[in-house]
């Protein structure tokens, strides 16, 4: 895999970067790396998150559910990957030249979240996220939060991703 294909989840952050933030000065903030699918926005927290990972060969598994679209040897790590437009339900699509792989870390466990294209990193106060609508309930959305621009990002729940993949 050749450098300009992997990326590190933090290597933009610093452009976003808050002082306080880095030094922990401040207990009531989370960073959050903002992804795309199926035009909808979601933000997984960057404490979870190895890398990003373009242009990787997947090896298949069969038996599986169609969202796990295989397995990946991350450096001699064997991850999971699933594509997070199926596991919501969504139709699939063709990859393309955004489309990337998120590779979280999760109490231990490794998995790879397959998205169509990565945004941006934003750092979230705690008291602007609001609970997911007990009529719209998701299972891998822990929470939302409104960005100025009006667009609302899904906060996803890793624990039930991992849990319930």
């Amino acid at each position: 895999m050749s450098a300009e294909n992997t990326k590190t989840a933090m290597s933009g952050a610093d452009n976003y970067a808050d002082e306080d933030f880095i030094s922990g000065g401040t207990e009531t903030m989370e960073r959050y790396l903002t992804f795309r699918t199926d035009n909808l926005i979601f933000g997984v927290s960057t404490n979870y998150i190895i890398e990003i990972i373009t242009n990787h060969a997947i090896t298949p598994m069969p038996m599986m559910p169609g969202y796990v679209k295989g397995i990946i040897n991350l450096r001699g790590q064997i991850v999971p990957i699933i594509d997070i437009r199926l596991r919501l339900g969504k139709p699939a699509i063709e990859y393309t030249n955004t489309t990337c792989v998120i590779v979280l870390n999760v109490d231990s466990v490794f998995i790879g979240v397959i998205v169509d294209a990565v945004d941006q990193v934003l750092d979230i106060d705690y008291s602007s996220i609001s609970p997911v609508p007990a009529n719209n309930r998701e299972e891998l959305v822990s929470g939302m939060i409104s960005l100025p621009d009006n667009h609302v990002v899904l906060l996803l729940d890793c624990e039930t991703l991992v849990n319930n993949s």
